[in-house]
């Protein structure tokens, strides 16, 4: 089956004709949703189930549900949660409360039909992090991070979801925001390897990653890593990284060019599958043309990834809600 080398955002909460009639033409690997195409629980579960029709597949749907700011699903039909940062510092069990913020929140994708979080988050903080990335975060030493990164991504998967580890290869030194600008990074080949991308290491084994849109000067001073080939063989080959790699959204405005220079590159740098969140239908046709169809590799890599879907694990919720809420308290 030749699936484009994409995964693509629909305009609203519903699918549109014209979406219907293109997104069955591109016949993307999957889809990614927003705030934008989130109204109620049966809403939702009309889209999620629409998208997989139109294609025809049981294809990935996708969502950033991290909880706190990036939380795409809200009250007063989902639970509201605190940033990561925040609630492992206030935590009795921080380790335990992960899993059940992680738990739960799986359970509440799997319940409208997505099985792809795009988290978790393993960029450790640093004095210079942006605010809007540094309470996303599970901090600033690498043993802790990767222990919450792992219990976060073990949760999702024993809920039906399959995780997707974020950002590679670091991006925790960015201080300024990527949605707005390119951040670069000028420490040492040498000190990124020992520190900033040993968390992606320890972790190398979750099946999905999504890249950083940051350049990493020392080795490659013009390109942010998801353009990078340097960068990018240095996920594969040093961080070890063999998953199914997507670009973070080709919209920011971190990367530069056209849509589909950005896609092009992304694709040439060694990425498997390119991100467009926008929903802008003359961006969408662009993207799908330059991106083009995905490499016998990428389908590999994507077979493994969602052959590890499962149906979730029984649980308690009302008892894991209580526990989170006294483990928080």
């Amino acid at each position: 089956m030749a699936l484009t080398a994409t995964i693509l955002g629909p305009a609203g909460p519903r699918v549109t004709d014209w979406e219907r009639d293109f997104f069955r033409d591109a016949d993307p690997l999957g889809f990614i949703l927003f705030s934008r195409n989130v109204d109620t629980p049966d809403q939702l579960r009309g889209l999620t189930a629409d998208l997989r029709d139109v294609v025809g597949r049981d294809a990935p749907i996708l969502i950033d549900q991290e909880g706190g700011r990036v939380q795409r699903m809200r009250s007063p039909h989902w639970r509201e949660y605190l940033p990561a940062l925040d609630q492992l510092a206030r935590a009795r069990d921080p380790m335990r409360a992960q899993w059940v913020r992680s738990r739960l929140i799986a359970a509440e994708l799997h319940d409208v039909g997505i099985d792809v979080n795009c988290a978790p988050l393993a960029d450790l903080v640093e004095d210079a992090t942006h605010p809007i990335l540094r309470n996303r975060l599970y901090g600033s030493d690498i043993d802790t991070v990767v222990q919450a990164a792992r219990v976060c991504a073990d949760a999702f998967v024993s809920g039906g979801v399959l995780p997707v580890l974020k950002h590679i290869p670091g991006y925790g030194r960015a201080a300024v925001d990527s949605h707005k600008a390119l951040p670069t990074v000028t420490a040492p080949r040498a000190e990124l390897i020992a520190r900033d991308f040993a968390p992606f290491q320890a972790l190398n084994d979750i099946a999905m990653g999504m890249t950083a849109h940051i350049v990493c000067a020392d080795i490659d001073p013009v390109r942010p890593a998801t353009t990078s080939p340097a960068v990018m063989q240095v996920i594969r080959d040093d961080i070890g990284f063999d998953g199914l790699i997507m670009t973070d959204d080709l919209s920011m405005q971190a990367l530069s060019g056209t849509i589909a220079e950005r896609a092009a590159a992304s694709i040439a740098a060694g990425c498997d599958i390119v991100l467009h969140c926008n929903g802008d239908a003359d961006e969408m046709r662009a993207v799908v043309m330059a991106s083009g169809d995905m490499t016998p590799a990428a389908h590999a890599r994507a077979d493994r990834a969602l052959a590890q879907r499962k149906p979730p694990e029984t649980i308690d919720i009302p008892a894991l809600e209580a526990e989170l809420n006294a483990l928080t308290a």
